[in-house]
């Protein structure tokens, strides 16, 4: 009787043990297959390209002083006219040009002014050019000073009336520039497969990145530098 439970027992005990090695092996393959799964290598691939600037900001800026304001006005609405007119003269059309309202200082009102200053008012006069016309105003930037023969003069060097080159096409060559991107993040992908015996198996995740548009030196804004960066995830197979 004790005999036939001992048998009991041992038989019992070896199904557990089967069924341990079972279970065993199925989560072996199941380990397997998830590190498998998980194989993958990230590259990135960069699409670069040249532009011309399409788009022109010029501020013309020019000031008077005095302590007249009447006479003032007169001098600023008389140069606001010689400046439209050159500008027109030269192929700039009215929808192009657009005149600011005068910006007036009061240096006697000033609280840390001098009041020994001989001029109480300066004014500032901004006249901005704003054109697809970019190589036209290229040129009429360096005829600028032309304006001095007819008694105006040009102010340059503040931070605030800087001109400025705009890119503005940048829907056209997006899908090209994406499509060289993704190709070079995929020619590093096979050649990290090729070098570890592997082979390249279907993307995992991918990520376009940003375009970056800026200025391809400081001394040629009018050309620039569009830039983008996919960063792509590949399943790698055996």
């Amino acid at each position: 009787m004790e005999t036939g439970k001992s048998r009991q027992i041992v038989f019992a005990g070896l199904l557990v043990a089967l069924g341990l090695v079972a279970l065993g092996i199925t989560l072996g393959g199941s380990l397997v297959k998830i590190k498998d799964r998980d194989r993958i290598v990230t590259v990135k691939g960069l699409a670069e390209r040249e532009v011309a600037a399409d788009r022109v900001i010029w501020p013309l800026v020019f000031k008077e002083i005095g302590n007249d304001m009447t006479t003032i006005y007169n001098s600023v609405n008389r140069k606001t006219d010689i400046v439209c007119a050159f500008l027109k003269e030269n192929g700039i059309t009215d929808g192009e040009i657009s005149v600011a309202a005068p910006q007036i200082l009061d240096l006697r009102a000033e609280r840390y002014s001098n009041n020994d200053t001989p001029y109480r008012y300066n004014v500032t006069a901004v006249i901005t050019v704003t054109s697809s016309q970019v190589d036209k105003v290229r040129e009429l930037i360096k005829q600028q000073a032309d304006l001095l023969k007819l008694g105006v003069a040009i102010v340059d060097g503040d931070y605030r009336y800087n001109t400025q080159y705009e890119f503005t096409g940048l829907n056209a060559i997006k899908p090209e520039m994406i499509e060289e991107a993704t190709r070079a993040a995929r020619s590093a992908a096979d050649k990290f497969a090729k070098d570890s015996d592997s082979r390249l198996g279907k993307i995992r995740r991918a990520n376009q990145g940003q375009f970056v548009i800026n200025n391809r030196d400081e001394n040629t804004p009018y050309i620039k530098q569009v830039r983008v960066v996919t960063t792509i995830d590949y399943y790698l197979k055996d």
